[in-house]
């Protein structure tokens, strides 16, 4: 099964937290900053999410969301 990734980069307060979290290690920072000022996370592969969550869980903003594809 693959899994689609998705951040809402406007809630992303870039607490990093996910990339603490995820066992895979295909998440960073980006230079991307969102329009309140916080440098936003990107994901580096998603064809290598095992769909485990840990990032989502883990962000206190409820920024990111995992959803399985066929």
């Amino acid at each position: 099964m693959k899994f689609g990734i998705v951040i809402d980069d406007e809630k992303c307060k870039g607490c990093l937290l996910c990339i603490q979290e995820c066992p895979q290690k295909i998440i960073k920072i980006s230079d991307k900053i969102n329009e309140t000022g916080y440098q936003i996370v990107r994901f580096l592969d998603e064809d290598k999410c095992t769909g485990c969550r840990f990032c989502a869980l883990v962000c206190p903003e409820m920024a990111i969301k995992i959803i399985a594809e066929d």
